[in-house]
Formats: C-alpha cells, sequence, structure tokens
C-alpha cells in the first residue's frame, strides 16, 4: 500500500485519535508524539489487518493500547484545585512554583477540527478542563473505558474488543469509573457548551481589561465564586475579591504589560498570553483558559508554561517575541519581580 493510499484511508481519524489521546495523557506533548506512535504502528502492521472490526476501530485499539502502556510509566497530572484547599485572600503568600510536577495541560482548539463537524463536536465536548482533571483521578483501563464508552459512545462490545477484554469486565469498569467520578464532585454545569456569543463577548472583554491592565474592568465578567489557578504555582483562589484582588495587587501592574491573542481551548474560550519583558519585547507567557457558566467566567485556569505557546501558533501583533523560562518560584510571578 502507498502512503497517499494509507492515509486516505486513516487520515481523517487523527484530531479525534489527538483528543482520544490526549483525554488519556493529559497531555498534548504526550498525546501528539502516541498518535505519531499510533500511525507508526498502523502502518507498519496494515498487512496484517484484516478487516473484521472498522478501520477507526482497529485505530482506537492501537491508540488506546500506546496510550495504557505509557501510564505504567507516569503519573497523573493533576490541577492545584485537585491537590489542596484555595485561598479567599490575595494577601497569603504564594507558594513557590512545582514545575517538577507533570501539570495537567490545554490542548488548542484547533488541533481538534476535523473534516466531519459531528468528530469536532465529540472532540470538544470530550476535551473540557473540569472532565480532563476528573479523568485524572481515575486507574488508566478506568479512564480508558469511559472515555471510550461515555465520550466516544462506542459499544460496549466494541470497546471489550478495543481493549482485548471482555463485555463483562467493560461494565465493570464503567461502573467503578462512575461511582469515583460522582464522588469526586464533577460539577456536569462547567461541560455544558456556552452559547457562542458570550464566548466571544467574554473573552473580548477579559483581553481588553489585561490589556489596559484594569481589573475593575473584570469585576463584571467574573462570577461571584469564580476560581483562579495558575499551574505551576500550588497556591489557588475563590471568590471574586480574592481573584480580582490578586490580579490588581500582583498581575495588572501597567497598560500594554500583557498582550492577549484569542483562541480556542479545550472546547472554552481562550488566550495565549504574551508579557513585555525589560527589553520591550512581549515575550511567551503561557495560555489563560476561561470557563463559562451562564453569562460569567466561573474559572480562570493560567497555564504559566511559555512551552505550551508553539502549540497554539501564536504571536502579538507589532511585537517580536522569545520564549521565557517558566516561573519556578514565588518571586517569579507576575507581580512579584
Amino acid at each position: 500500500m502507498s502512503d497517499a493510499e494509507f492515509a486516505g484511508l486513516t487520515g481523517r481519524f487523527r484530531p479525534e485519535l489527538l483528543a482520544h489521546c490526549y483525554r488519556m495523557l493529559g497531555s498534548i506533548h504526550d498525546a501528539e508524539d502516541l498518535v505519531q506512535e499510533t500511525y507508526l504502528r498502523a502502518w507498519r502492521g496494515f498487512d496484517r489487518f484484516e478487516g473484521r472490526s472498522s478501520v477507526r476501530r482497529w485505530l482506537y485499539r492501537i491508540a488506546t493500547t500506546a496510550c495504557l502502556t505509557a501510564l505504567e510509566r507516569r503519573s497523573r497530572r493533576p490541577l492545584p484545585s485537585g491537590l489542596g484547599a484555595p485561598a479567599d485572600d490575595h494577601r497569603v503568600a504564594v507558594a513557590p512554583g512545582e514545575p517538577a510536577v507533570p501539570w495537567l495541560q490545554p490542548v488548542p482548539d484547533a488541533l481538534l477540527d476535523a473534516d466531519d463537524p459531528a468528530a469536532v463536536a465529540v472532540g470538544r465536548a470530550g476535551v473540557r478542563l473540569a472532565l480532563i482533571a476528573a479523568l485524572q483521578l481515575l486507574p488508566a483501563r478506568q479512564r480508558a473505558v469511559l472515555t471510550l464508552r461515555d465520550v466516544l459512545a462506542f459499544r460496549t462490545a466494541e470497546v471489550a474488543e478495543i481493549m482485548g477484554t471482555t463485555t463483562a469486565a467493560v461494565d465493570s469498569a464503567l461502573r467503578r469509573a462512575r461511582t469515583r467520578l460522582t464522588a469526586a464532585g464533577t460539577v456536569p454545569d462547567e461541560l455544558v457548551e456556552p452559547a457562542e456569543g458570550t464566548r466571544r463577548a467574554l473573552l473580548t472583554a477579559y483581553v481588553d481589561a489585561f490589556t489596559r491592565a484594569d481589573p475593575d474592568a473584570l469585576v463584571d465578567l467574573l462570577r461571584a465564586d469564580v476560581e483562579l489557578e495558575m499551574p505551576p504555582t500550588p497556591t489557588w483562589f475563590t471568590g471574586r475579591p480574592a481573584v480580582v484582588g490578586f490580579l490588581a495587587t500582583r498581575v495588572l501592574r501597567r497598560p500594554d504589560q500583557w498582550r492577549l491573542v484569542p483562541t480556542g481551548a479545550n472546547g472554552q474560550p481562550a488566550a495565549v498570553a504574551y508579557e513585555r519583558a525589560g527589553d520591550g519585547r512581549h515575550v511567551a507567557h503561557g495560555v489563560f483558559v476561561l470557563t463559562v457558566l451562564g453569562d460569567r467566567i466561573s474559572r480562570i485556569t493560567a497555564f504559566n508554561d511559555p512551552d505550551l505557546v508553539p502549540a497554539f501558533g501564536t504571536r502579538p501583533s507589532s511585537s517580536t517575541t522569545t520564549p521565557r523560562t517558566a516561573p519556578t518560584t514565588a518571586g517569579d510571578l507576575p507581580g512579584r519581580r
């Protein structure tokens, strides 16, 4: 089989396989590596593919097996909210960052785009940060079963074939996974798609407030119970006074300090952040993902990791950029230098 024939049969499944590997691993970098490995294995083994299942299901079997093998050597990827209690006073000392922790990462919406609108909808609805963070609580095989059944809607028999097990084992793993997620208190509303107009308006207003360094403009955008977390910093905040107070005193120091490029991540409004350096250039800082409930922002997840920026393929207008080192101590946080 030629490369072109193989690509014609398998290429259209790449975005949804990337979403699947991301759900399993919680890392866009790891997911891209595993998708590449999946296609390499599929290419090498295509002559042995007997056609007893669809090409799509066969690829999912290869990808799931690769992810389960990878997870044998990796720990779960948390967010700060999964490690400790929040602070409700912005004046508290911010704990040093923990770069050694394998933190959860966002995924660019652009990488999940596909020709099939249904595939796009499934991919984006199934990668909400709240869901991905909750999946990290599950053992690897339960994580795989739950995503294959509840997110991708494979039948039980198909999941058993993909995972090389029995339907009884699939049903048992699914029950345990659902029970554990319920006990963890996953908030279903956080997985609901907000109106597109609301998403755009809130993101535009958020970007404008950051650009102008205007914390007062954020007040009307945030829910009273809004939360802010900033991996790799374990300290996180809850409540509008604490969140706005932290941003006002430690982040939004002067106009044009920040340039934010609107984008989408995890099916949610997001912005790639660039911060002005001492020489006047805006350098890559990280990715801010907004969770929207109703017509307000309920959570700001600021991934302060410049290594994430290249995956989003953005640049701030009228500025040259260079990567910078991710903050590793409280003194490296915005507003602490």
